[in-house]
């Protein structure tokens, strides 16, 4: 099954545009977790248990499992839900972005060491630091468009001679160009609900947009779901990570998180009901 078609089942089937970040902090572990050697594992896998009801997908955070030297424990959690949980889409978040020849190894590495449905990516190198994802052309290619933390304005706000900002270009070369397989998808942040509205409307309704920044970076649900979501209130992955994982530090760990991931979904799908039910949806 390819990405997309994975992303619109979890859709439909759970009920949920919520996508849980596992970005796993030992520092911040319950302390039953943090004795284990397999501390890592068995907190995520803790995690996915408790949330995979409630989500359309997981999305594991790349740099927290290799600072600790638990690669071997990310391909195995990447298994654990792969097994468990063969519905539910992993986007390895990875931010990659390098030459054509180096690419093809960071692709390796997603697709077939972990197993991802879908990997992000960064464009800046440009179409040939893309092309070696795109090969894999059942995997969900999802490229950085507009960041949820402010110094993406940075770059991300550099206008082209017509006026056009940086990252609006980047959302028509997706849409036009680069997207040849069907599965591409643009990262933008919660915290810029205006940018996300504009996004959807140069890209149309069908491509995904992942969208971090709610829970502990401060977006707006209402105001996501409103700017990002198409006519059928799909359409988007909202990301919550440590809002999430870290809901308690106590025994009660798993119940906690299992409940914020029901809150958050029951934010988003009020959102996305409000949405529908608009006179000027269409």
């Amino acid at each position: 099954m390819k990405f997309t078609e994975k992303l619109s089942a979890a859709w439909r089937n759970n009920n949920s545009l919520l996508m849980v970040g596992l970005d796993p902090d030992i520092n911040r572990f319950p302390e039953e977790c943090r004795q284990s050697k397999t501390a890592i594992y068995d907190f995520c896998t803790g995690i996915v248990d408790a949330t995979a009801p409630y989500a359309c997908g997981f999305k594991p955070q790349i740099a927290y499992f290799a600072s600790q030297r638990a690669e071997e424990q990310l391909a195995a959690i990447c298994e654990y839900i792969k097994k468990n949980y063969p519905h539910l889409p992993i986007v390895l978040d990875s931010k990659r972005g390098d030459i054509g020849t180096t690419a093809e190894h960071y692709a390796k590495e997603a697709f077939e060491r972990y197993r991802a449905d879908a990997v992000t990516v960064n464009p800046y190198m440009g179409a040939d630091s893309i092309e070696p994802y795109l090969a894999w052309d059942d995997k969900g290619v999802i490229i950085l468009c507009r960041t949820s933390n402010h110094g993406g304005s940075d770059l991300q706000f550099a206008t082209l001679e017509d006026g056009t900002p940086l990252y609006l270009h980047v959302a028509r070369l997706v849409a036009e160009k680069w997207n040849r397989t069907g599965q591409c998808g643009l990262v933008v942040g919660a915290t810029f609900p205006e940018e996300i509205a504009k996004v959807r409307q140069v890209i149309g309704p069908d491509m995904p947009l992942l969208i971090p920044g709610i829970g502990a970076q401060g977006g707006d649900v209402q105001n996501t779901v409103v700017a990002g979501c198409n006519a059928l209130g799909e359409g988007v992955l909202i990301n919550s990570s440590r809002a999430i994982l870290y809901a308690s530090a106590g025994t009660d760990w798993r119940e906690a998180a299992a409940q914020m991931a029901i809150n958050t979904r029951d934010e988003i799908n009020e959102a996305r009901h409000s949405l529908l039910l608009a006179p000027n949806n269409a």
